[in-house]
């Protein structure tokens, strides 16, 4: 098929494009830079320098490279465009971010419209951020906490604009755990090394994880197979802070993380952090395994922790 990667660079779509070409897909990828343009070519697609918030410039690239599928990988939360992570400060930390996924993604939708594509792929997001009731392990059935009156609020808006826009024309949102892996892992240890990421209260708030690799190859499924609908992209272990965050310590020969009560965490980490520790539910990737028939290289962040820091 003819791939349309909408953020081909970044850190996904640098472990996307070479699956897809692996499988004889031609691949075009965006990038907003023309100095990664080469990067791009080396990876075996045709890159394009493409603005995902403007109408225009999408219209454009989408006509020229007449897909068969779009694959919107979208996000402005590196470095280089949002600074250092900063969830205290979520709604500033992830404002490019969550105008990519609400007006780039309708500006996508549009472009494939007048363009004929007839198939959809989109990023969402299942990590922690499931609704804060019942059990700790949540289905696509279950909605997603809105994070009211928290610096996260923004972005949980714009996950759902994703979700209902996307599913609404047909096409499939993969909700992809919390992302390690080339070119992610280092932001995640950096701080854990520094002791600068303390376990909260009790750390009884449970995350889900995907390494890139397995986000990308059931994107690729995705895509293959033409799928609708919501998809938690998980691995088979959703876990407690008190379990993933001082084993990921180990993995990167820091100190034991230091544990701080939550009154102190408030003020210093944020609504967000705090949430995130306690209470956060996480994801079955049961759906995603049943009807794409995906298989995880990384099963457990356990294992993956384990390679990716040796």
């Amino acid at each position: 098929m003819r791939v349309f990667v909408a953020g081909g660079t970044g850190v996904l779509g640098r472990r996307l494009v070479p699956q897809l070409v692996a499988r004889g897909h031609q691949v075009t990828a965006t990038t907003t830079s023309a100095a990664k343009l080469d990067s791009l070519e080396q990876l075996g697609a045709e890159g394009v320098v493409m603005d995902g918030l403007d109408a225009v410039s999408v219209g454009e690239a989408v006509a020229k490279a007449r897909p068969d599928v779009i694959v919107h990988q979208m996000t402005a939360i590196s470095v280089a465009h949002a600074g250092k992570p900063d969830m205290k400060h979520m709604d500033q930390w992830f404002a490019g971010t969550n105008r990519l996924r609400t007006e780039g993604t309708d500006h996508l939708l549009a472009a494939a419209e007048a363009t004929g594509v007839p198939h959809f792929v989109a990023q969402g997001y299942a990590a922690w951020n499931g609704i804060r009731e019942g059990g700790w392990v949540k289905t696509e059935q279950d909605p997603l906490d809105p994070m009211t009156g928290t610096p996260a609020e923004p972005g949980m808006t714009a996950i759902d604009h994703v979700d209902d826009v996307v599913v609404k024309a047909g096409g499939a949102v993969l909700r992809y755990g919390w992302f390690y892996g080339p070119g992610a892992t280092d932001d995640l240890v950096e701080p854990v090394r520094k002791r600068q990421f303390p376990v909260i209260g009790g750390g009884a708030g449970y995350c889900s994880w995907v390494h890139l690799d397995d986000a990308a190859s059931a994107t690729v499924l995705a895509l293959e197979q033409k799928a609708r609908g919501v998809f938690n992209i998980v691995d088979d272990e959703p876990a407690p802070a008190s379990e993933w965050l001082p084993y990921l310590a180990a993995c990167a020969g820091a100190k034991r993380p230091m544990r701080v009560p939550k009154w102190l965490a408030r003020p210093l980490a944020g609504d967000v952090a705090v949430v995130m520790m306690t209470e956060g539910r996480g994801f079955s990737n049961a759906k995603a395994k049943r009807e794409l028939g995906w298989q995880l290289r990384y099963p457990s962040w356990r294992q993956g922790f384990q390679e990716e820091l040796a």
